[in-house]
């Protein structure tokens, strides 16, 4: 993987990145003092976010380097329930390497899941529930049925109320930061994505841009809610390999070094 941007300067070396320069480059700013919100997206040239319903089809070894890079760096990944059922989520895999790793950085050894689900209609016998390490968070509301919360506590999740009629994206933010969990790694999908635009609470955008023409019927990375105007971002970084390019972008006239 090579860096296309910012460009290399004197003394920086300039043959392919390793795992500690790409740590670097994605790293949540230090001492947060409330919730960081990155999002991690993989799309068509011509703005597909899936193949035959599914991400799988748009990406690559560079792509799944950034995306495992994204959960390895968050307090949380935060999802759809529509995307845990279309991509069949698991809990975050992890090994001794990757353990120790977040254990240097004072982060748990295991980031858990926290699925964003009006109704809680994701299954608790799912392989989100029976292939973990840590239990996963459901973040719900008010009106879900009681049935289904309290058989997706019986499951193991931690069952968090944030809203009464859909789930209030900004007390969901406020739950997970009460918790130590700051460092959040949204994975989609594109409602969930337009919603946290909509609210302004994206502070990067990781966007893979896979070399392919999907055409025509796929969701864009986002669907659903408007965003009251534009967002402005500001390119961080431009990764490149085998013709896969990896786009890092940052909220316009946010100071990486400013923790709020």
């Amino acid at each position: 993987m090579q860096r296309l941007w910012p460009p290399v300067q004197d003394g920086e070396p300039s043959g392919p990145l390793s795992d500690t320069d790409l740590e670097q480059l994605y790293a949540y700013p230090d001492q947060l003092s409330g919730p960081w919100v990155q999002a991690n997206f993989v799309s068509s040239a011509d703005g597909a976010v899936t193949v035959s319903d599914r991400s799988e089809g748009l990406s690559h070894p560079a792509d799944k380097r950034i995306f495992a890079l994204g959960r390895e760096l968050a307090d949380v990944v935060l999802v759809g329930a529509g995307t845990v059922k279309a991509e069949n989520y698991r809990g975050v895999r992890s090994n001794a390497a990757r353990a120790e790793r977040r254990l240097a950085r004072g982060l748990a050894e295991v980031p858990p899941i926290a699925v964003v689900t009006g109704r809680c209609t994701i299954r608790p016998d799912g392989p989100l529930f029976t292939d973990t390490l840590v239990p996963p968070i459901v973040i719900t509301t008010e009106n879900a049925p009681v049935e289904r919360r309290a058989a997706l506590t019986d499951a193991g999740a931690e069952v968090l109320v944030a809203g009464e009629h859909a789930v209030d994206l900004e007390a969901a933010l406020a739950l997970l930061d009460e918790r130590g969990l700051r460092r959040i790694n949204c994975e989609g999908g594109p409602h969930l994505f337009a919603t946290l635009v909509a609210q302004d609470r994206v502070d990067q955008l990781c966007l893979t841009l896979a070399p392919l023409l999907a055409g025509a019927g796929a969701d864009r990375i986002v669907a659903g809610l408007a965003a009251p105007e534009p967002r402005a971002m500001r390119l961080e970084s431009l990764l490149h390999e085998d013709g896969f390019t990896m786009l890092r972008y940052r909220r316009a006239g946010h100071d990486p070094d400013d923790p709020g």
